[in-house]
């Protein structure tokens, strides 16, 4: 039911209530208008003709821009640079070797197709090299550089993104996806194996090549805040918890390891691509009901209000955060893989 992209205005009264014991109307109206003119989202959905575009939006899922119309093409992964100018991505034919009608992986998207760089409104884009080449690509904080996952060759290589040069080389430290470079360009952080904790995020300090493991048990999709380089936005899993496997919940830790504390989860979804705010006062993620979907309805939360679990009787959560809220959550009415936040001005026009 996800997998088709909402078209028209996207508020509705019941798309706004958060599932099963709603925060007021209300206050989700006015979450809505408070983000909606904070910058500009990018994101990737299913089209009617069954690809991935990519697709520009106000917060509040406003003033939304089809930015490619490739039905043979599947766009995914943008991500804005530091000063919100430019936009990575991936570009993946379909029905090719490399993705025989498959579609879009979610363990695997950022090593699938080619990058792509263009600019924040998604003009003069341009393949940097073959489908498979620069995997895992994250930003560098000047936006000059970018870091890629070699997982094979078990190396991390920083790049001149002008040039193409070699800059640096390090081993991964048992990265093996969804790699980002902090605000302060001092560390990275990913989904690592390493020393026999699977599934977890690790911090990896680019001066002194130290790990830091940042999370335990089951955990992906990390990413940075984007205004803090001490703390990391990630999804985990907790087998047992509501249903035999788990739902998926959105968490925070910092970056030493030594704290860890719920943001949003929901029972019967699975909370997943989280971002934040560049102001670091939002977050942004998607909910699909299948763990490993893709394109899922898109939520967004004021940090301040968090931690936020729905519904009000999800006891065996609640019981480890009894002071948790119920919302405000607003629900854009569109479906959204990986979306990213700028508040630079991209797409005034």
């Amino acid at each position: 039911m996800f997998s088709r992209l909402a078209s028209g205005l996207l508020l509705s009264c019941a798309a706004l209530a958060a599932a099963g014991d709603p925060a007021s109307e209300l206050a989700v109206q006015d979450l809505a208008r408070e983000v909606a003119g904070k910058g500009w989202i990018v994101f990737s959905a299913r089209t009617p003709e069954g690809d991935y575009d990519l697709f520009l939006a106000r917060p509040d899922g406003s003033a939304m821009r089809h930015l490619t119309r490739t039905p043979d093409l599947d766009e995914f992964g943008g991500r804005f640079s530091p000063d919100g100018q430019k936009m990575l991505y991936r570009r993946l034919h379909k029905g090719g070797a490399a993705n025989p009608g498959e579609g879009i992986n979610h363990d695997l998207w950022g090593a699938m197709g080619a990058l792509v760089v263009a600019n924040a409104d998604g003009s003069a884009a341009e393949a940097q090299g073959p489908e498979g080449g620069w995997p895992w690509a994250s930003w560098s904080p000047d936006g000059k550089r970018i870091a890629c996952l070699y997982k094979r060759e078990g190396r991390i290589r920083i790049f001149d993104l002008a040039s193409k040069a070699l800059v640096r080389e390090v081993p991964r430290q048992g990265i093996f996806q969804q790699m980002y470079w902090s605000p302060d360009g001092q560390r990275l952080c990913g989904t690592a194996n390493l020393n026999g904790q699977d599934w977890n995020v690790v911090g990896l300090d680019l001066v002194t090549g130290k790990t830091t493991l940042l999370t335990r048990a089951l955990n992906c999709t990390a990413d940075w805040f984007q205004g803090d380089p001490n703390r990391v936005i990630y999804s985990h899993r907790t087998p047992g918890l509501a249903s035999d496997y788990g739902w998926t919940m959105l968490m925070q830790a910092t970056a030493d390891g030594k704290s860890r504390t719920l943001i949003y989860a929901e029972r019967d979804r699975h909370v997943y691509y989280g971002c934040t705010s560049p102001d670091n006062k939002y977050a942004i993620f998607s909910l699909p009901m299948s763990d490993g979907g893709t394109d899922a309805t898109m939520a967004i939360v004021r940090l301040a209000d968090t931690p936020i679990i729905v519904p009000r009787d999800y006891a065996q959560l609640r019981s480890f955060y009894p002071d948790a809220k119920t919302g405000p959550v607003f629900r854009l009415q569109q479906a959204g893989f990986e979306p990213h936040w700028t508040y630079a001005e991209v797409g005034a026009k």
